[in-house]
């Protein structure tokens, strides 16, 4: 199987009751992709819990999106490390009883040229973007069976050999989840964020999808995600997310 390419969605077709019910967990929601996907689930009636390690920007967007009539309650974690995503969940149960999906954020990366990543950068991306991953899919597997998992995984543009071994292992964890009876799929976006909404939004429109009913039959799926191109100010002066 290889990876499929997905045609750009409008988050703005779901309406805002689609995901009620659900509780859905997202990594890294203190920036990025991950702010970009919790909002557009609490805007489509998930109840979102935002995992990240900056407690201060956590609290504020869970403001924010309370504020806009959604529900979100902040988490600091450090998803690096497994018994800090072990004490979250059990936090989450403690408060929701229950816990439908998550989304994990697994996309951090170097601006460093593979032939100079030294061997604490290589771990660093390693422990961020593949161990976290094997980690969430193992303590889901093994405690909360029937909760899906979404990999938002390296970005397709990311420069460096450093990448190829991180999405190899990503795409082969989800494709074969499903012998530990594990939903899992992969998403992969074409660039880094943006830090525009509407610049980013198919990525986050195809998240929703497989939360909601239209892709929640996929599993073991290695995605595509095609964005257009970031907005001129963001090409100079900015580092990627």
């Amino acid at each position: 199987m290889t990876a499929a390419d997905v045609s750009p969605l409008s988050g703005a077709t779901h309406p805002e009751t689609v995901l009620s019910g659900q509780v859905i967990a997202v990594t890294g929601a203190d920036q990025g992709y991950g702010r970009l996907i919790a909002s557009a689930l609490a805007r489509a009636g998930a109840s979102v819990v935002l995992i990240g390690t900056n407690s201060e920007t956590l609290a504020g967007l869970a403001s924010m999106l309370e504020g806009r009539g959604g529900a979100a309650i902040p988490l600091k974690a450090d998803v690096t490390v497994p018994m800090d995503w072990l004490g979250a969940q059990e936090r989450i149960l403690e408060i929701f009883g229950a816990l439908a999906g998550v989304v994990h954020v697994a996309d951090r990366r170097s601006g460093t040229p593979f032939t100079l990543l030294s061997e604490n950068e290589w771990m660093e991306l390693f422990a961020a973007n593949v161990k976290s991953s094997v980690a969430l899919a193992q303590i889901l597997a093994r405690r909360l069976p029937g909760t899906w998992l979404t990999l938002i995984g390296p970005h397709l543009d990311e420069p460096g050999l450093q990448a190829h071994p991180q999405r190899g292992a990503l795409e082969g964890l989800v494709r074969h989840a499903a012998a530990e009876d594990l939903r899992a799929n992969l998403l992969l976006p074409s660039r880094a964020s943006s830090g525009d909404d509407a610049h980013d939004a198919p990525l986050a429109a195809t998240a929703l999808a497989l939360a909601a009913g239209a892709l929640s039959h996929l599993r073991g799926e290695v995605l595509r995600v095609p964005l257009p191109e970031r907005p001129r100010n963001h090409l100079h002066g900015r580092l990627p997310q």
